[in-house]
């Protein structure tokens, strides 16, 4: 009989065994229940996801026969008939001008003329000057530095230690208050104010000489960038002037070998055109000579040719259509051979992608499968697990219960102690005041 397990009418103790039983079931457990079990539905084949062997299979494909063959008849020729070869006649050209030399001139604009320059007056550098200025005069920084002190106000920070020195020398010599003293602090602060205002005084004298320095740098400066400026102005007109010169020069140049060179042309023309027409008369003779053989020769030759090519055309036509005929019958072949293997390619394909299909349900059933008895080793652990934590925690809370339950006692317990103690010194205490009390009291009645 299974123990019971509700809560209803148990007490304490009944009901922490109770739940002790349950975290260790829970931790001891070696299955899941049948809701708590996760169970996957496995794919499977249907008929209409398997295609047939004979899917997508190709007829037979029709022969093709040779067209009508070609009839050497319609390409014979014949030759054509001989013609009378025509007179030449060479034409002459006048007489040959003698060649004249070009002369040429310099042009105004081909002579230079050098470029003349002026210092502008940005060129001209002036000493730059200053007066002394009244700053950096010591006599004047020593002005400023008593014009610090004024009467019945403490001493500036520059010469309150020189004065405190001297004071605390007079103090030891006990001269304090004398006018030797006084004479001294003057000094003292006459001899800090002096270092402190020659110091000063040199700064402004330097800070002047710099600034001078710097203005004369920069007139220096500026002075030679002008006169630079010049002398680039200077080079730029002188080169244009050459460049000008130059391209005159080279026109003018030009313009004679362009003379000169058509001159040479022209005789040379003329020249040529009285050779050629004596070679002309020469080839006119000759070619009246040779025309006559010549037009028999070429119409002999090619009545030949025509006969030759008539023969070769009807030798070509005839291979030709063998040629034909032999490749109807090797496409025939080859298509008849490329239909039978695409048809055998493609049932092979189609037993391949159900065999395929087929594997991939199974993998997925599989993995479908793993991955629910994966997650239900987990879901198992996972309880086993929480429940050995939830023991322990029950384990951890009754230890600190007892060891809170004990400390509690020994608390009690102690201030019991404490208080019974304490009862007990005050009913001494009291017992010995009232003591004192009564002998006081009895003193007092004897004495009065």
């Amino acid at each position: 009989m299974a123990e019971d397990t509700t809560t209803k009418g148990k007490t304490g103790e009944e009901l922490e065994q109770s739940i002790l039983q349950k975290q260790a079931e829970q931790t001891d457990k070696t299955a899941l229940s049948s809701e708590q079990t996760i169970t996957p539905t496995p794919l499977t084949e249907s008929p209409d996801q398997i295609l047939a062997a004979d899917t997508g299979q190709i007829a037979d494909a029709p022969d093709t026969t040779l067209a009508t063959g070609l009839d050497t008849g319609d390409y014979g020729q014949t030759a054509p008939t001989a013609t009378t070869a025509p007179t030449v006649e060479a034409d002459k050209v006048g007489d040959v001008t003698p060649a004249q030399a070009a002369v040429g001139t310099v042009s105004d604009g081909a002579i230079m003329e050098a470029a003349q320059g002026e210092l502008s007056a940005t060129s001209i550098a002036q000493a730059a000057t200053q007066e002394l200025d009244e700053r950096a005069t010591t006599r004047y920084q020593l002005a400023e530095l008593f014009s610090t002190v004024e009467e019945g106000k403490p001493l500036p920070a520059w010469a309150s230690p020189a004065v405190r020195q001297v004071t605390a020398v007079m103090q030891q010599r006990g001269l304090g208050a004398s006018s030797m003293a006084a004479a001294a602090t003057t000094q003292a602060i006459m001899e800090s104010g002096v270092n402190i205002a020659a110091r000063d005084a040199q700064a402004y004298a330097t800070i002047q000489l710099q600034n001078l320095s710097n203005q004369q740098q920069t007139v220096l400066q500026n002075a030679a960038q002008s006169a630079a400026m010049d002398t680039a102005n200077l080079n730029a007109r002188q080169q244009a002037a050459a460049n000008n010169a130059k391209a005159f020069l080279s026109i003018d140049v030009q313009n004679l070998t362009n003379e000169q060179q058509s001159n040479t042309i022209s005789y040379q023309g003329q020249l040529q055109a009285m050779l050629t027409d004596q070679a002309q008369e020469n080839a006119t003779r000759q070619l009246n000579a040779k025309s006559q053989l010549e037009v028999d020769m070429f119409f002999t030759d090619l009545g030949v040719q025509i006969e030759s090519a008539t023969l070769n055309r009807k030798a070509a036509i005839e291979q030709y259509n063998v040629s034909q005929e032999n490749a109807m019958s090797q496409f025939n072949t080859q298509m008849s051979s490329a239909r039978e293997q695409f048809n055998s390619n493609m049932s092979a394909q189609i037993l391949q992608s159900n065999a395929q299909w087929r594997r991939d349900i199974n993998t997925a059933n599989t993995a479908q499968e793993n991955a629910a008895n994966q997650q239900n080793t987990m879901n198992l652990l996972s309880m086993n697990q929480q429940g050995l934590a939830n023991l322990w925690q029950l384990y951890r809370d009754q230890a600190a219960w007892s060891m809170q339950t004990s400390e509690n006692n020994l608390a009690r317990a102690h201030n019991a102690a404490m208080q019974s103690a304490s009862i007990s010194a005050n009913e001494n205490m009291y017992n010995d005041k009232f003591e004192d009390f009564l002998t006081v009291k009895t003193i007092d009645n004897i004495f009065s």
